[in-house]
């Protein structure tokens, strides 16, 4: 029997109390990702591509090497998950979330847990660098974040497995939230990081948000306030990073056995945090809605088009019709023609009657008039072109009836029918539930 200590966690499972964000979020989810009428399974029948929504938020750390990332995130759901130090601990990308049973999981088990970021197997080497870490930690809002350790950046020749700087810039794009820690011990100055930032902020920047970590490491007020100068000097000589407004709270882990005099902002991340975890309730709720409006109007698009294929199919089935009735009637008339021709009138009235003998006769002494009109020397040609010209409305009988759309068959607009309905009558009815529930959470009884 092996002699490791298995990991503690932070607290049960059974501890944990869901917040109104984390069900209105699994609310949303599962309107998704329902096996039976999912959004996501209508979406497919209709060919339209929809993603559910994320349940979390995602938020991206990056920075030097040994710049607080993973002792944050330690401290942050208040477990020891990752492992801090001054070296290069992390080497990969470690999606660290919460859930029900203690894990770690490799890079394969990670795309099927986070199928939104399985474009990062465009970046060769990248999914052998590419873990997770699940805890059963609820502490704080740790329950509605995944973080994203990335590995520690550092200047001359250190060479990574994998494309680095375009996989961070790829992940921070997929990110809510990009936190850029700089430490003050020599390494906040960083080419590559500040690069990465730089790149980040032509798309992204409204995500980034920077911070002072290990802020109590940093000697006297005088030297942090010079450290701090002096990354405002090198990012505001970067074009895109030289920006108006810019904050960069001081922060560092708090340590009951080693007091600090420095001011500790860290409730200002956990803050952003929280905000941001609200905001993406709001939008899952909107991108919700919009979800629906989408499948809407394509059922009924789908539907109107059909209406359009059915109109179209009954004029070409017309012209399909009336081309090739021509195309047998005009050679059967010209042979039958010449066939009568040689009966009297007493015998066609005796064979067919006096009414249709007299029909058939003025109609075969039109053809033959016409045949007798022809020069001898010109008849030959007239059968060539009359012959021809049946076989062109024979063959435009043909491309008419190839030229049908493909319609809807009755069960099929009867499932997009109920499919509108269920849509319009239940989730949309759900979505404005969720949100005035959503409402009632921070708005007082007198707003509603």
């Amino acid at each position: 029997m092996s002699g490791r200590k298995p990991r503690s966690v932070a607290n049960p499972l059974e501890s944990g109390i869901t917040t109104p964000s984390e069900k209105i979020l699994k609310e949303c989810h599962t309107l998704y990702v329902d096996s039976e009428n999912g959004l996501v399974k209508i979406a497919i029948s209709l060919g339209v591509r929809l993603l559910p929504p994320r349940k979390k938020i995602i938020v991206m750390i990056m920075g030097n090497h040994s710049a607080g990332k993973s002792s944050f995130i330690n401290w942050y759901a208040e477990e020891h998950i990752q492992k801090a130090g001054v070296a290069i601990e992390t080497q990969g990308f470690t999606f660290v979330t919460s859930g029900r049973k203690r894990e770690s999981l490799t890079g394969n088990a990670t795309l099927h847990l986070y199928p939104h970021f399985r474009p990062i197997l465009e970046f060769k080497g990248a999914m052998d660098y590419l873990t997770a870490e699940i805890s059963t930690s609820k502490q704080k809002k740790f329950s509605l974040v995944t973080f994203v350790d990335t590995p520690g950046l550092v200047d001359g020749d250190m060479v990574y497995p994998f494309d680095v700087n375009a996989a961070i810039t790829w992940l921070g794009e997929q990110a809510d939230l990009v936190f850029v820690f700089f430490d003050p011990m020599g390494q906040a100055l960083c080419k590559r990081t500040l690069n990465i930032v730089e790149k980040l902020s032509e798309t992204s920047g409204d995500k980034l948000r920077f911070y002072l970590s290990k802020a109590d490491e940093a000697g006297k007020d005088t030297d942090r306030q010079r450290v701090m100068m002096q990354i405002v000097q090198e990012l505001c000589r970067r074009p895109g990073l030289n920006k108006c407004g810019f904050d960069m709270p001081t922060i560092y882990i708090p340590n009951p056995q080693k007091p600090s005099r420095c001011v500790n902002q860290i409730d200002v991340v956990c803050e952003t945090i929280e905000k941001t975890i609200n905001q993406a309730v709001q939008k899952t709720l909107d991108q919700l809605e919009k979800d629906c409006d989408l499948m809407c109007s394509t059922i009924s698009s789908r539907l109107e088009q059909d209406r359009a294929d059915v109109t179209h199919n009954k004029s070409v089935r017309l012209h399909s019709f009336l081309c090739g009735a021509l195309g047998i009637f005009l050679p059967a008339l010209f042979i039958l023609s010449f066939i009568v021709n040689t009966f009297s009138q007493e015998q066609l009235d005796e064979l067919l009657g006096e009414g249709p003998s007299r029909t058939l006769f003025v109609f075969t002494g039109i053809i033959m008039y016409i045949w007798d009109w022809i020069p001898e020397d010109g008849q030959v040609l007239f059968v060539i072109v009359f012959g021809a010209f049946c076989y062109l409305l024979l063959f435009l009988a043909k491309y008419f009836a190839g030229r049908g759309n493909k319609t809807l068959t009755k069960k099929e607009k009867r499932t997009m029918a109920e499919y509108s309905d269920y849509i319009q009558d239940i989730v949309k009815t759900k979505k404005g539930n969720l949100y005035d529930w959503y409402l009632q959470q921070c708005a007082a009884e007198s707003d509603f």
